[in-house]
C-alpha cells in the first residue's frame, strides 16, 4: 500500500468528538489511557455534553490526574469513576464514596481486562500523528491500553502532536481503531517538586547504599528527585521501572545509567509511563536508550527478579520500631498502594543480591514525627518486617536484615529526628523493645557529627570502607568486634586481659557525649548491612580546651590496610576544627604496629617510657611542640 493510500486510509476515520460522543450508549464502560496519556479532548467534550445518552456511564482510568476527568459530585449522574489507585487527588472520593476503587497489583491489572474481568465496551486512547505506514505510537502510557482495546467495540484513537514517539512495544495500527479525533488539548505536563534540602540529604543517603552496576526503580515525587541528584557518581546502573520522570532523565543524561549489567532489556532502561515536563516528552521522542513495554511486563516480580542487584527505592509514610510501615495517601502518591508496592518488593527479593529500602523524611510537613512506636492506627499498612533490609532518612540509614527487635528498635532511633529520640526511647522500654537500663543522651542527636563521613578505597586488595561516627545502635556490632580480637589485642586495647562486654559496659561506650568524645568507626557493606572493622576515638582531658587521649583498635583481619593511619588523620582533623591543641596516648612499647601509626603524625611526637608504656604527647602547633632533649633521644620521633 503506497503512502497516499495509507494517508488516505486513516483520515477516513477522522471524526469529530461529537460524532463519537454519539455512538456511546447510557450504562457503557468507557477506558481511558492514563496519566500523561489521558485522551483530554474527547473528556472535555464528554464533561461538557448535555447529551442524554451520555448517562450511568463507567469511566476506567488506572490513575486519574484529575486534570479532565472530574470527581466532582455534580456529575454523578453522568458517569462514574473506576480507579486502580487512590493516589494522586482520588483518596477522598474514593473515601466519600465517589469513586470506586479496585484492589489490584500492578502486574495483575492487564490480566483483568484481558480476561474479561474489567468489562470495556468503549477505549479512549491518545496516539501520536500515525506515520506513512499507518503505524501510530501508544506514546507515555503504555499500561493496558493494548488489553483495552482488543476488549472493546468501539475503540477511538485521540491524535496528538505531542506525543513522543517512543519505542518498544508502542506501535498500534490506525486500522485497529474504528475512529479517530485530532486533538486541540495540550498534553498534561508535571512540573517536579523543588528540591528541599531534607530530601536532598534523604538522596544522598540512598546513593549511599546503591552500589555501582544496581539496577533501580523510579516514580514521581521528591524522594526521588533527591535520590537521582545523588545517583549521578555512580557507575554502570540500570533501569526497570514502572515511571520514567525528569529526575531519572537527569540520571541517564548524567552518565551514570548504561544498563550493562542488566538481564532482561539490557542496555534499556525501561518503563511503562512517562511523567514529568515537555523536555522531558523531548528527549523521550525516538529515544534508541529509553524502551516502553506493558505493565504486566514491567511489574511481573519474575522479570523484576531477572536483573540482579535490583533495588526498590520506596517512599513510606510512617515507619515503626519493629519495621512496620504505613505508606502515603493523596496527591502525588501513585506508585505506593500496598499492591503496586507488593510487586516492587518482591522482585527484589527475588533478584540475586537484590534489596529493598523505604524512604521517609524524619518527619512530616507539620512537623509531627514519621518515625514512631507502631503504625497500627495509620491506613495503608505494609507489614512485611521479616524481608524488609533498610529504612532510610535524613539522618542515616537503619539495617533491619537480621536485626531482632530491640536492634530494629536501636537503629530506628538512631534515624529519627533528633528532638523525637528521647520520647522514642521512653516508649520502647515502656513497651519492652529497649532494656529498662538503656542509656541515652538526649543532646547526642543534634551533636552527632554526621558530615564527617566519607568512604575510602585502600589499594591492599581494593578495599572500600566507609567511616562514620559511631552510633548508640553500634552497640551489638562493637560488641561482636570485641569478641573477634585475640587475648593480646584486647590487652594492647584495655592494657588489661577483658574477657566480656557485657551490655551495660557497651552502651556507655557508645553513647557518647560529642562535646567531649569523638569516635569514628570503619564499617564494610555487606548483604545484611554494615560490619563494623575498626573503631578510633578521642576523648578531651579535664580541662576540656586543650589536649586529647587517644585509642585505637582495628581487626586483626583488617590491619596492615592502613586503616588505623587513615582514622588517626580523620581524628586529627576534627580534633584541630574543634580547638584541640593536640594529642596524648598510652602504647605498650610491645606494640609496634600502633607506634607505627603515630609515627605518621604530621607533627613531632614525643614519646617518654614509663612502666613499659610509651606516654606520646602530639601537639599539632609545631612551634611549640616540645624539643627533644638530646639529638639522638630515641624515644623522639617525627
Amino acid at each position: 500500500m503506497t503512502e497516499i493510500t495509507q494517508k488516505e486510509t486513516w483520515r477516513d476515520k477522522v471524526v469529530t468528538p461529537g460524532e463519537v460522543l454519539e455512538k456511546i450508549q447510557p450504562g457503557m464502560s468507557i477506558f481511558l489511557s492514563t496519566g500523561m496519556a489521558e485522551p483530554r479532548t474527547l473528556v472535555r467534550h464528554l464533561m461538557a455534553s448535555d447529551a442524554s445518552n451520555l448517562q450511568d456511564l463507567e469511566m476506567i482510568q488506572l490513575v486519574s490526574l484529575g486534570d479532565t476527568v472530574s470527581i466532582d459530585a455534580r456529575y454523578t449522574h453522568k458517569y462514574r469513576l473506576k480507579t486502580f489507585f487512590s493516589g494522586w487527588i482520588a483518596a477522598d472520593a474514593i473515601t466519600e464514596g465517589r469513586v470506586d476503587l479496585i484492589p489490584s497489583r500492578f502486574s495483575r491489572v492487564p490480566w483483568l481486562f484481558k480476561s474479561g474481568a474489567i468489562r470495556v465496551d468503549a477505549a479512549f486512547i491518545q496516539i501520536s500523528p500515525p506515520d506513512a505506514n499507518g503505524y501510530a505510537c501508544l506514546g507515555v502510557g503504555m499500561d493496558v491500553a493494548r488489553q483495552a482495546m482488543e476488549r472493546a467495540t468501539l475503540r477511538v484513537g485521540e491524535i496528538s502532536e505531542d506525543v513522543p514517539f517512543v519505542l518498544g512495544d508502542t506501535l498500534v495500527r490506525i486500522e485497529d481503531f474504528d475512529y479517530l479525533v485530532h486533538s486541540t488539548e495540550p498534553m498534561i505536563y508535571i512540573e517536579p517538586w523543588p528540591l528541599e534540602d531534607v530530601f536532598a540529604r534523604i538522596g544522598k543517603n540512598i546513593a549511599s547504599v546503591v552500589p555501582d552496576g544496581s539496577c533501580i526503580s523510579f516514580a514521581l515525587g521528591p524522594i526521588y528527585q533527591g535520590a537521582a541528584q545523588a545517583l549521578t557518581r555512580k557507575k554502570n546502573l540500570g533501569i526497570h521501572s514502572p515511571f520514567i520522570t525528569d529526575a531519572l532523565m537527569c540520571l541517564v543524561k548524567s552518565g551514570a545509567v548504561t544498563n550493562r549489567f542488566k538481564t532482561l532489556f539490557r542496555g534499556k532502561s525501561v518503563g511503562s509511563y512517562a511523567m514529568g515536563t515537555r523536555a522531558l516528552m523531548k528527549w523521550l521522542d525516538r529515544n534508541p536508550l529509553i524502551e516502553f513495554q506493558p505493565l504486566d511486563v514491567i511489574t511481573d516480580p519474575k522479570n523484576i527478579g531477572q536483573n540482579d542487584n535490583f533495588i526498590a527505592i520506596l517512599p513510606a509514610r510512617k515507619a515503626d520500631l519493629t519495621g512496620d510501615i504505613a505508606l502515603h495517601v493523596g496527591k502525588g502518591n501513585v506508585t505506593a498502594g500496598p499492591g503496586a508496592v507488593q510487586e516492587l518488593f518482591m522482585g527484589a527479593t527475588i533478584s540475586k543480591n537484590g534489596r529493598t529500602l523505604f524512604a521517609l523524611p524524619s518527619r512530616n510537613r507539620g512537623g509531627e514525627p514519621n518515625i514512631v512506636l507502631s503504625t497500627a492506627d495509620y491506613p495503608f499498612q505494609f507489614t512485611n518486617r521479616e524481608s524488609l533490609d533498610m529504612i532510610v532518612t535524613e539522618y542515616g540509614v537503619a539495617y533491619l536484615t537480621g536485626r531482632t527487635v530491640r536492634e530494629r528498635a536501636q537503629a530506628l532511633i538512631d534515624i529519627a529526628h533528633p528532638d523525637d529520640r528521647a520520647e522514642l526511647v521512653r516508649q520502647a522500654k515502656a513497651a519492652r523493645i529497649l532494656y529498662a537500663d538503656q542509656i541515652y543522651l538526649p543532646e547526642s542527636g543534634h551533636l552527632y557529627p554526621d558530615k564527617i563521613a566519607r568512604s575510602h578505597t585502600f589499594k591492599k586488595n581494593g578495599l572500600k570502607v566507609r567511616f562514620r561516627a559511631i552510633k548508640p545502635s553500634d552497640e551489638d556490632e562493637m560488641r561482636r568486634l570485641f569478641y573477634r580480637f585475640s587475648d593480646q589485642a584486647v590487652y594492647y586495647r584495655y592494657f588489661s586481659p577483658i574477657k566480656t562486654m557485657p551490655h551495660g559496659k557497651m552502651q556507655e561506650y557508645v553513647n557518647v557525649d560529642y562535646r567531649r568524645v569523638m569516635s569514628i568507626v570503619a564499617v564494610l557493606a555487606e548483604a545484611a548491612g554494615e560490619r563494623i572493622i575498626a573503631e578510633a576515638r578521642y576523648v578531651r582531658r579535664d580541662d576540656l580546651r586543650t589536649y586529647a587521649d587517644t585509642a585505637f583498635i582495628v581487626d586483626e583481619a583488617y590491619q596492615n590496610y592502613g586503616i588505623a593511619t587513615y582514622l588517626f588523620k580523620m581524628l586529627i582533623e576534627i580534633a584541630q576544627s574543634k580547638g584541640i591543641e593536640g594529642f596524648t596516648a598510652d602504647v605498650l612499647v610491645a606494640n609496634k604496629a600502633m607506634m607505627k601509626v603515630y609515627e605518621k603524625a604530621p607533627f613531632p611526637v614525643k614519646a617518654t617510657i614509663s612502666a613499659g608504656t610509651y606516654e606520646l604527647h602530639i601537639p599539632f602547633d609545631t612551634a611549640s611542640a616540645p624539643a627533644p632533649e638530646t639529638a639522638g633521644d630515641p624515644w623522639s620521633i617525627k
